[in-house]
Formats: structure tokens, sequence, C-alpha cells
């Protein structure tokens, strides 16, 4: 019989690529990784690490054992599931992940709605790249995340991960020159970019390039404050979206493009039906501002 336990190693690594992040990842020392991940060879009786230079890989059996760890782990989640749902009431912690500009502007309303809702369930919030989630989320580290993506930023599927749709706010460029209306208008202009490689970054780079440009970097900044201060300063033109337009500077010329940022809520594959799941999107449903797309289906 597989060991549950070092399947999720074994899945670990082929998502984090080394044996020292998985034992990061996993409070475990490397040493002791190594161990499990050969105890799991002896149980599966076909090899599932090869070394390559100083790395191990995983051969095709080891790739076709993380599919199927995948759907494993997603039946144990929906098991977990059903099995809270029999208990009276919500309780215990909820660890959320979110970014910036939801944690400032929608996580605490949701928050409020929990504590009316499930008073014994106790929410955690951590600030988290989204690109960080998927891995934050696999390793039990967050129960649910906020993520998002844009038009020209899509993320790939990440395995043993599921997203429920939240909502679609619009995009808009700001400038300190009224005239610039596009994103073609400001092919001269400096720009402020979020930081590299960062999903921000990359969907401003492409927005520009639809236009037929490449963008002149100025400065990169991923609070949206900042980016708007240093526009009302004439420091360059920015996209920025609805959500980051809490509070802007006297100055600053916003026009809405036909451009959208999409957040979702993301969780493990299996967990849509866990009641603290559902608790929480259906709070984050009541969250969303007037006037954003609201994408929430229940």
């Amino acid at each position: 019989m597989l060991d549950v336990r070092r399947l999720r190693l074994l899945r670990e690594l082929a998502h984090r690529g080394t044996i020292a992040a998985v034992a990061e990842a996993m409070a475990f020392t490397p040493s002791a990784v190594s161990q499990q991940l050969s105890a799991l060879e002896r149980e599966a009786g076909v090899p599932l690490l090869a070394r390559s230079g100083r790395r191990v890989v995983l051969t095709p059996a080891g790739r076709g054992l993380v599919r199927h760890t995948e759907a494993v782990l997603a039946q144990l989640e929906r098991a977990a599931a059903e099995l809270d749902s029999t208990r009276r009431g919500l309780s215990g912690s909820l660890r959320i992940g979110t970014f910036p500009s939801a944690g400032r502007t929608m996580v605490p309303a949701a928050l409020a709605e929990l504590a009316r809702r499930h008073p014994g369930l106790e929410p955690m919030v951590v600030e988290l790249d989204p690109a960080l989630v998927a891995d934050a989320l696999r390793a039990g580290d967050l129960d649910v995340a906020l993520v998002h993506e844009y038009d020209f930023a899509p993320m790939p599927p990440e395995p043993g991960i599921a997203v429920i749709p939240l909502c679609r706010e619009a995009m808009h460029l700001a400038t300190a020159i009224p005239a610039l209306t596009t994103v073609a208008d400001c092919r001269d202009q400096p720009w402020i970019l979020a930081v590299e490689g960062t999903l921000c970054h990359r969907m401003t780079v492409h927005a520009c390039q639809a236009a037929g440009f490449t963008p002149r970097a100025r400065h990169q900044v991923d609070d949206f404050a900042t980016v708007l201060a240093l526009v009302a300063a004439g420091q360059g033109v920015a996209l920025v979206p609805e959500l980051g337009l809490v509070e802007h500077p006297d100055g600053v010329t916003l026009t809405r493009l036909p451009l959208g940022r999409h957040t979702r809520i993301a969780h493990r594959g299996g967990a849509e039906d866990h009641p603290a799941v559902r608790a929480f999107a259906d709070a984050m449903g009541t969250a969303v501002p007037n006037g954003l797309k609201h994408a929430i289906r229940r």
C-alpha cells in the first residue's frame, strides 16, 4: 500500500523541483525527505526518481504516480468536507491568503460577515502574491486564497488547485496628462510598472505590445497608492485596476479601458464543498463592491 504522506512529498517535488525546497515547505530536513521518497520507491517497486547532475528528477513512472496522487488527494479533501458537514456549526481556524488591493477593499467586509454568520470560525489572513498561492495551498499552509489574473496575463491551471469566480474589475489608464486616453497614446511616455515577474507587470507589458510598442519603464512599484502618487508627480503613466483606486490624488486622469482583472477564490481540488470554503466564498460574495461585475455562483 502506498503511503499518502509520502505521495504528498513526491507531488511537492514535482511542483517545487528540489528536495531542499520540499523540505523547507513541509518542515522536514532534506535527508528526511530523501528517506521518505526512497521508502515510497520501495513501496512502488519501480524507480520514481533519477539523478540529473546534482538534482533529482521524476521518472515517467514518478510523473504518472503524481497524476494519480492529485486525484487521491482531491478525493481525501472531499471526504474531509463530507465529515465536516456533519458537524454542528463551523469552528477552528481558516487560513486565508489575499493580494493587497483585495485585502484592503473586500476582505475586511467578508470577515465581518463571517463573524456574524459563523462566530466559532477563526479566520487568519496572510498577504501573499498570487503566484505563490498554489504552493501554499498544496502544502496546507492556506485553506483558501484570493488570486487574480488579467486579460493580457492569464494564469495557467495549477494541478491540485480549483477556483471559484468572484468578480471582474475594469482596468484604468492613469496619467497626469488629460489628452492621453489610450494605451497607444502613451507610446512615448515613461511607464510605472509593477515589479518584474508579477502578473501585473506582464499584463502592462502585453497591453502595450498589443498597442504596438514596448513600454519604457521608469519605476517598478507594486503598491497602487504609490503608483498613483508617482503618476500625480508626473513620473509616468500606469495601468491600475479599479480596486487600486480607493484613494487617488488630485491631478491624476483616469480613463476606463476595455481590459479587466478577474478575481477568483482558490482552494485545493476537492474542497469546493467544504463548509468553511463555502462560507468564505459566500461571505466574499457579499463583499464585492458595487460597480464590479459579480461572478460568483453557488
